[in-house]
């Protein structure tokens, strides 16, 4: 076979699998979205997270812990979480919830981008989760970012939306396993809450609570915020520690997915024997 042909194959291959992600992910999101009304989508997904930033921003001014820049930039990252954890989750456990699992599962698709794919839209949802967040904390409480932060801004919260909606997809493999999938995914979110730094300065835990930390979504990207927020330019290596963790949740969703999909095709074989 020539080169040209390789070449071709390999575009051909390369193209079923971004219209495997991109148009699956669209379809699965349409079809399985939980928040399916603009009333509720404002509500859950916007007011909400706004709300727990001018708790959080006042409750920080009542206690003298820290100024507002820390709640500000902690919070509108952390916001993201409210799409990307119980998105990233309902892009499997829904499957199983609306009975269309089976199908999924019977698919011939390599099996990583066909669930990545269903993991996409959590990630563009918790993006702009955080720039509205980031957007109103400017006009309300007054946060001045310099205009040239901005791209590493983007960087830095596109990271952060990634690393959390593949959090929420091993958090939705469970969903294979487990009945009650949602109560892992909020015990996940109170977590995040704590122990990212976003509302607490992690040099206050104790060394084990930060050491959890350092190995979950947000963590980094809330401490590079801070940072280009105040004018120190972005740092590579706290973005560099997002997208690694980010890309061991990856896997580790990926594997997951593969052993409990296993498992439950060995037990449907041996129910039918």
């Amino acid at each position: 076979m020539s080169f040209l042909s390789l070449s071709r194959a390999l575009t051909r291959r390369v193209v079923r699998t971004l219209r495997l992600v991109v148009v699956g992910g669209a379809i699965s999101y349409r079809a399985l979205f939980n928040w399916t009304t603009p009333p509720m989508f404002i509500g859950t997904l916007l007011v909400g997270p706004l709300l727990q930033l001018l708790f959080f921003v006042f409750l920080g001014r009542q206690l003298g812990v820290a100024d507002d820049r820390f709640y500000l930039l902690g919070n509108a990252v952390v916001s993201a979480s409210t799409a990307c954890v119980y998105g990233g989750t309902m892009a499997v456990a829904d499957e199983r919830r609306y009975g269309t699992l089976g199908a999924v599962l019977l698919s011939p698709r390599h099996r990583a981008p066909l669930w990545f794919g269903r993991a996409l839209p959590y990630v563009l949802n918790g993006l702009l989760i955080s720039v509205f967040t980031l957007t109103v904390a400017t006009l309300l409480l007054g946060l001045r970012i310099p205009v040239g932060a901005l791209p590493g801004l983007a960087a830095v919260l596109l990271a952060a939306s990634a690393g959390c909606s593949v959090f929420g997809l091993a958090l939705g493999a469970l969903g294979l396993r487990f009945r009650d999938v949602f109560l892992v995914s909020n015990v996940a979110a109170s977590v995040l809450l704590l122990l990212t730094g976003a509302n607490v300065p992690r040099e206050t835990l104790p060394e084990w609570m930060r050491a959890v930390g350092d190995v979950l979504p947000l963590t980094h990207a809330a401490e590079a915020a801070r940072e280009l927020s105040a004018g120190g330019g972005l740092d590579r290596g706290r973005l560099g520690a997002e997208l690694a963790t980010g890309a061991g949740y990856a896997v580790l969703a990926v594997v997951l997915l593969a052993v409990f999909e296993r498992g439950s095709r060995r037990r449907a074989t041996l129910d039918l024997m």
